[in-house]
């Protein structure tokens, strides 16, 4: 018996030490494994590293690219809005119409916008692609060495800065009346003489091997951007006013260009207008329920369930413009212009 209990005890001593062995090699293993993470972590978990780095840049680029997309096109869509509605304002205006009461919708505005439009958004394109050239030229200089930059080009982007001041200071002037300043004009010096010297700077820094813009100048830079959509807003409003008056006073002694329609009525319409007939129509036992006629009236606009209409002979001084709905009431017949 005290043998085998003696052989017990060893064989519980020897399995503890195995026991114990095992336990050491497991703590062993959690230490180095704890070690070996903070290699791997950050590669696997892309929370730092060349590789989280490189995601976060590249988010970075793709927002920053994303967001100088999206701005022009928020402030180009919104600019045809506004044309179009100050363009449809002057033209109705001149014959006596609200464009609130026309109730035009905003894809309306822009669509009217689209014609008056062409030759500034040309000249405007072109002098984009000219701006693109330069910048391109101006990096291409800086990326020479110093001693094989023209000398030349330094001297010509200060003059036009100085140019662009000039200008900015004539719009200035004019604007508060100083100087006989057209109401175009005015706009057209103050935004671009900034553009100018903002367009002259980047290139003479970008000629010189410097980046853009310097941390010094980003809020000047917001500042002449303001400056340039507040000046391009007050440019548009004072084209589309202007050329819509135009066409209004085009349309006007040329009527014949709108629709001709003939108005059948159930009520008499008074409309009393030298060369405006008014027919009364006979009386149809099987049911007709109109009674009048009116001829001699173009369509000037429809929107909203309501025509516009007006004489054939209209002019500014003694003219008017008749609003009838479009409804069971009234008739309709056009005839080509």
């Amino acid at each position: 018996m005290t043998d085998e209990n003696e052989d017990d005890e060893g064989n519980s001593d020897e399995g503890n030490g195995r026991d114990h062995d095992r336990g050491h090699d497991r703590s062993n293993d959690r230490t180095n494994s704890q070690d070996a993470e903070p290699d791997n972590g950050p590669g696997k978990n892309g929370e730092g590293g060349p590789d989280g780095d490189s995601a976060s840049r590249t988010a970075a680029g793709w927002i920053g690219t994303l967001a100088s997309i999206l701005a022009p096109t928020t402030v180009i869509g919104a600019l045809l809005l506004y044309f179009g509605f100050v363009y449809t304002d002057a033209l109705y205006e001149y014959f006596g119409i609200d464009a609130q009461t026309l109730g035009f919708s905003t894809q309306d505005y822009l669509l009217r916008s689209a014609g008056p439009l062409y030759l500034p958004a040309g000249v405007t394109l072109a002098l984009g692609l000219v701006t693109v050239l330069a910048y391109h030229l101006a990096s291409a200089i800086g990326r020479r060495p110093e001693a094989d930059r023209p000398p030349h080009v330094r001297r010509v982007l200060h003059a036009l800065m100085v140019a662009g001041l000039l200008l900015f200071a004539a719009g200035m002037l004019g604007g508060f009346r100083i100087w006989p300043s057209a109401a175009l004009t005015t706009p057209l010096l103050i935004g671009g003489g900034l553009l100018l010297v903002a367009c002259a700077r980047v290139f003479a820094l970008r000629s010189s091997g410097i980046e853009h813009p310097a941390a010094r100048e980003t809020t000047a830079l917001a500042f002449v951007a303001a400056l340039v959509v507040l000046s391009s807003f007050w440019a548009a409003n004072v084209y589309a006013g202007q050329h819509g008056t135009r066409d209004a006073r085009y349309l006007a002694a040329h009527l014949r260009l709108r629709p001709a329609v003939v108005v059948d009525t159930t009520e008499r319409l008074h409309f009393d207008y030298p060369g405006v007939r008014e027919t009364v129509l006979p009386v149809d036992p099987s049911g007709q329920r109109f009674r009048f006629r009116y001829e001699g009236l173009r369509l000037l606009a429809q929107s909203n369930a309501r025509m516009f209409l007006i004489p054939n002979h209209w002019t500014k001084a003694r003219g008017y413009v008749m609003v009838a709905p479009v409804d069971a009431n009234i008739r309709v017949a056009y005839h080509p212009s």
